[in-house]
C-alpha cells in the first residue's frame, strides 16, 4: 500500500474516494450534517495516523467505516443528546414540482422515522440501505457476527414500519 509510505497524494485520493459516503454515514448516525463532518474529519486524521495498523488482509472500506463508527459513538457519548436532522426540502428544477415535493416529503419522513429508532438498529439499517454495505461488511464495521447483523436489520425493518405508521404526518 503506497499510502503507508507517507505518500500524501495517495491519501488525498483515499479521502476523495470515501469522503461523500462517510459523510452520509456519519451524518445519519449523528443526526446532523455538521457533526457528521467533524466525525469524518477526525476519522481521516486517525486513519492516517494508524495506517500501519491496517490489516492488509481486510477490506480498507470496512476499516475506515469502523473508524468513523467509533468516532461517532465517542462524539455521541460526549454530547449525550442527538440533534435532529435538517428537515429543509430542496427542490430540483424539474417540471413537476408536486412530484418532487412528495418524494422529498417521503424521504424526510423516512429519515425522521430512522431518527426515532435506537442506534442499535438504526446503524445496521443505514449501512445496509443507505450505504449499500453487505452483511459481511457491516459485521466488520460494527464488529458483530453476521447472524446478528441479519437479525438487527430484520428487526429494524419491522421497527421502521411500525414507527413510520405511527408517525404519519
Amino acid at each position: 500500500m503506497v499510502v503507508r509510505t507517507k505518500d500524501k497524494d495517495a491519501y488525498a485520493e483515499i479521502i476523495k474516494r470515501y469522503q461523500t459516503k462517510l459523510m452520509r454515514y456519519a451524518s445519519s448516525i449523528m443526526g446532523d450534517e455538521h457533526m457528521g463532518a467533524d466525525v469524518v474529519q477526525e476519522s481521516f486524521i486517525k486513519a492516517y495516523i494508524n495506517l500501519n495498523g491496517f490489516d492488509m488482509k481486510k477490506k480498507f472500506s470496512s476499516w475506515i467505516y469502523r473508524i468513523v463508527h467509533n468516532e461517532a459513538m465517542n462524539m455521541l457519548g460526549k454530547h449525550k443528546k442527538q440533534t435532529p436532522m435538517d428537515d429543509t426540502v430542496e427542490f430540483d428544477s424539474g417540471v413537476n414540482i408536486e412530484d418532487d415535493f412528495i418524494k422529498n416529503e417521503l424521504i424526510r419522513h423516512a429519515h425522521h422515522c430512522l431518527e426515532l429508532m435506537p442506534i442499535l438498529y438504526r446503524e445496521p439499517l443505514s449501512l445496509f440501505y443507505l450505504e449499500e454495505k453487505s452483511y459481511e461488511d457491516i459485521s466488520d464495521i460494527l464488529r458483530i457476527p453476521i447472524g446478528t447483523v441479519g437479525t438487527r436489520v430484520n428487526r429494524a425493518r419491522g421497527m421502521m414500519k411500525k414507527i413510520c405508521q405511527k408517525h404519519i404526518t
